[in-house]
């Protein structure tokens, strides 16, 4: 037995392990901020509608993994240089053993590829995820399973690939530290199609069950962030250090702002409003965290709560029915933060990015607005059709009957609460 262990570290190729320790620490952040999401849009739908939304969030847990091992690892990060896909080399991580270490533009680096695949696979999790509290109490789970297979196919594996996977927009010039086009932008306007085409409610006023429920989930995904961050630099140095603090330095400016702005309007200071700025402060750096100096994030974090707040606003006036605010605060956070760190960008600070705006250079700037524009159309305008297209399969909307009853006792048959509770 020490025999076949001292040959199976000889055999082993010399992979750093402060650096796996610390990208298996960022994973599991990244992981638990799913279920930290399921806790905050569970609080903050109606009571019966409590595990309808978690269990929207918790499947993507179990089914997305599945897809990430069978083909979405591969599709994301195998071949496919200056594509739109990858290639299927990888698929049931053929190939991706304990001796293979994860390539990074085509450079072997001391990380196993394994810890790598298990990372992104977090993202893939909770980025549709996303887009459940859009649409909370108006489609049936056999739709939503359908969509999150196709969705996350035919949208998010693109663009991981196009930014992260040496595809189309990487070798153009786009940069993306950790997901404001891959993940917020795409997932915002899918939202937000997804909105449109199911349409409102039939009743708006029902308001959140539990806003202790949402603290908690708001306190696991300003937690998980700093993974979802700090993690992204796939290394421990001082850009680790730099994401980790932008993000809580603009999540904590947003959070600030948005209650200032609220309290000035509404005359009285609401909890659930101060944490749904600091999401949007979160949301709106992810792609400026690694790439940006220290100063730069308290403008951003400002920038995230007024935009966001701004955008909320607008899109109740309109009327749309963007239940728990999908687009206003991941939409356009993305958005926001995607064209901030084409003027923030610093050289300087992260030789791996030219400089922003604000640093005299402009090709980065128009490149960033450009394509998160076209990766905003690009996810609104398929997921429409994505949903005419499943409305041909199953439908899409419940029934008004099922609605007004509750999609818990409807379609799961539980309660969140017994009788007499809420």
């Amino acid at each position: 037995m020490m025999l076949a262990s001292i040959l199976l570290q000889v055999a082993t190729p010399e992979f750093d392990t402060g650096r796996t320790g610390f990208m298996l620490l960022a994973t599991s952040l990244v992981m638990l901020m799913t279920p930290g999401l399921a806790f905050f849009y569970g609080g903050l739908a109606g009571k019966r509608n409590i595990l309808g939304i978690m269990m929207q969030s918790f499947v993507s847990m179990g089914w997305t993994t599945v897809l990430w091992w069978m083909f979405g690892y591969s599709l994301c990060f195998s071949g496919g240089e200056g594509g739109i896909f990858g290639n299927f080399d990888k698929s049931f991580m053929s190939g991706v053993d304990l001796h293979s270490p994860f390539m990074l533009n085509g450079v072997q680096t001391n990380l196993p590829e394994f810890v790598f695949m298990a990372y992104q696979m977090m993202f893939a999790i909770i980025t549709p995820a996303l887009i459940t509290g859009a649409f909370v109490n108006r489609v049936t789970f056999k739709s939503y399973l359908i969509f999150l297979t196709v969705w996350q196919i035919l949208v998010y594996y693109p663009f991981v690939h196009m930014i992260w996977g040496g595809g189309l927009l990487s070798q153009w010039g786009v940069f993306d530290f950790a997901g404001g086009i891959v993940v917020h932008a795409t997932a915002g306007f899918a939202a937000l199609a997804s909105v449109l085409y199911v349409g409102a409610r039939k009743d708006k006023q029902s308001p959140p069950n539990s806003i202790p429920l949402i603290a908690i989930g708001t306190g696991l995904l300003w937690f998980g962030w700093y993974g979802f961050n700090a993690g992204s630099e796939l290394d421990v140095d001082a850009i680790t250090g730099l994401a980790f603090l932008n993000t809580d330095i603009a999540a904590s400016f947003a959070t600030v702002t948005w209650l200032v702005i609220e309290w000035s309007r509404d005359k009285k200071p609401k909890f659930v409003g101060l944490m749904t700025g600091s999401v949007a402060g979160l949301a709106t750096i992810t792609p400026c965290a690694g790439f940006v100096p220290l100063w730069a994030a308290p403008i951003i974090g400002i920038a995230a709560g007024a935009v966001c707040y701004l955008a909320v606003n607008f899109k109740n006036k309109i009327g749309w029915d963007d239940a728990l605010d999908v687009w206003g605060v991941h939409g356009m956070g993305g958005v926001t933060g995607t064209i901030l760190l084409g003027v923030f960008a610093s050289a300087t600070v992260n030789p791996a990015i030219p400089d922003g705006l604000f640093f005299g250079g402009t090709t980065l700037f128009f490149k960033q607005l450009a394509s998160v524009v076209g990766a905003s159309i690009y996810a609104f305008i398929f997921t429409y059709i994505m949903l005419i297209l499943i409305n041909m399969v199953t439908p899409v909307k419940v029934s008004e009957q099922d609605e007004i009853k509750g999609l818990d006792e409807s379609i799961h048959g539980e309660k969140a609460y017994d009788e007499g509770v809420l």
